[in-house]
């Protein structure tokens, strides 16, 4: 019977022990190590890790087996060991953490759909290179034979409407019970779920290892360990490390685009400013797309704030029809671009990207100059004409700052302005026409180098403090 053995930084972990192939022996034997290393292979003298299913920085996952159960059952061990050396101190730290996430997966586990979490333990073990006494932390959870939707979407391609509003009827309660819980999963993404034999959904992978890592590595000088997937992951987990109910839902939304056009995230998402592209590549009812574009609007506190929100939105019965949309309830779907932010929603906004702020700061300088010709022509007190020319100035940048006004829009109104302004005698006075348009281009050019120079500063000082 092959062993594998958990230590990260083992040399050979494959073990092969010829007598284990007798289950009698198997039941009886006390313990086996590491023929490499000497790490135990017999977890807590139960588990027996049979297959390495993935390694990371945070640890590794077995499929393992279960020797006080009758048919030795199968099951998945989970090791937390963080990148880094830590002292007796931070060790504590970590044995707490994955004692309290322990606790949050096995209140979790509750759920039919999510994986039960059967043993949470700590095996300790003597560094063979310098002799110290190394603390592993475990996991154990149920096992779930299936594919997940990954392999689903690579097998037999992309998924119809009906399939992806049952796998939304089917998710969204174990999301509304996670939330309700008071965890959030991080991670949702077609790797994440899994489909069993009798065709059931489960969402796996809480990140309950990396977020016990996390709470170690947020001390200075560690690495920074986000949990999430680029293309499945909003701005506000990426840029800022901030979650939310609203942060699953937008994850999921990513989702079910994926599963719906074949194409990852990644190349259906603007990364500058998070505007998804994808209904051309997918055949769906505008009812479904609404709800998906809702899910993935950038801001959290505009999508739906809860899994119970979109799951009332959805079909009361899914059946093959003519029209996908005739089974849903009559609730109306408040326009994307109409959404009201709910009271007790947070308040974050992305962080601008370098072109946002180079194309807001060439609107404001082209219109800044133009406005103030304009107002010299109109306004001879000078008191007056800045204090106009101010006040217009300052509701620009703020309507910039809120992203009220999109890149279009702006090369409109700049147009508009200096068509107005170079039309109509009385708004550009005795100012000569290519004068007009030259400092207007000098005047938005500027507001670029000065932006640039800002953003730069702004960077080094961000990386030297």
């Amino acid at each position: 019977m092959e062993l594998q053995c958990t230590r990260f930084s083992c040399a050979r972990s494959d073990n092969h022990f010829a007598e284990l192939d007798d289950h009698d022996i198997l039941k009886r034997v006390p313990q086996r190590y590491c023929m490499t290393c000497g790490m135990p292979l017999v977890l807590i003298g139960r588990y027996l890790p049979i297959k390495l299913l993935k390694r990371g920085g945070f640890g590794a996952v077995f499929l393992a087996r279960d020797r006080y159960t009758p048919s030795m059952s199968l099951c998945v061990v989970k090791q937390f060991q963080p990148a880094f050396d830590l002292n007796p101190q931070q060790l504590q730290v970590a044995h707490d953490l994955f004692e309290r996430e322990g606790h949050v997966l096995e209140q979790l586990g509750k759920h039919p759909q999510i994986p039960q979490l059967f043993a949470c333990f700590e095996v300790a073990a003597q560094n063979y290179q310098n002799g110290k006494l190394d603390r592993y932390f475990y996991l154990v959870l149920e096992f779930i034979d299936g594919r997940n939707l990954e392999e689903e979407l690579h097998d037999k391609g992309t998924f119809s409407e009906e399939e992806v509003m049952l796998l939304l009827q089917d998710l969204l309660p174990v999301l509304q019970f996670v939330h309700e819980c008071g965890s959030i999963h991080r991670d949702i993404k077609p790797a994440n779920i899994m489909r069993d034999r009798q065709e059931a959904l489960y969402l796996l992978d809480f990140g309950s290892v990396k977020q016990a890592a996390r709470g170690l590595s947020d001390r200075k000088g560690a690495p920074s360990t986000g949990v999430f997937t680029p293309g499945y992951a909003p701005p506000e987990q990426i840029q800022c490390g901030q979650i939310y109910p609203s942060t699953d839902l937008y994850a999921l939304g990513a989702t079910c685009v994926e599963l719906l056009t074949g194409k990852p995230p990644t190349d259906l998402v603007d990364a500058m400013n998070y505007q998804w592209s994808w209904r051309n590549y997918a055949q769906v009812s505008d009812r479904l797309a609404e709800i998906l574009d809702r899910m993935l609007l950038p801001i959290p506190n505009e999508r739906f704030q809860s899994a119970a929100e979109v799951l009332a939105l959805l079909p009361t019965q899914i059946s093959h029809q003519a029209d996908p949309a005739a089974s849903y309830p009559h609730i109306p779907i408040t326009p994307v671009n109409t959404l009201a932010n709910p009271r007790s929603s947070p308040t974050w906004q992305p962080e601008f990207a370098l072109r946002e702020i180079l194309t807001g700061a060439a609107f404001i300088g082209f219109e800044a100059c133009l406005l103030y010709i304009a107002l010299s022509s109109l306004l001879p007190i000078r008191g007056i004409r800045m204090g106009v020319w101010g006040m217009v100035l300052g509701g620009l940048i703020f309507i910039q700052y809120r992203r009220s006004l999109s890149q279009r829009n702006s090369f409109l109104i700049a147009a508009i302005t200096l068509a107005s302004i170079l039309l109509i005698p009385a708004l550009r006075g005795q100012w000569d026409i290519q004068i007009i348009f030259s400092l207007a281009i000098l005047s938005g050019a500027s507001a670029i180098a000065i932006a640039t120079l800002s953003r730069l500063i702004y960077k080094l000082l961000s990386t030297l403090l």
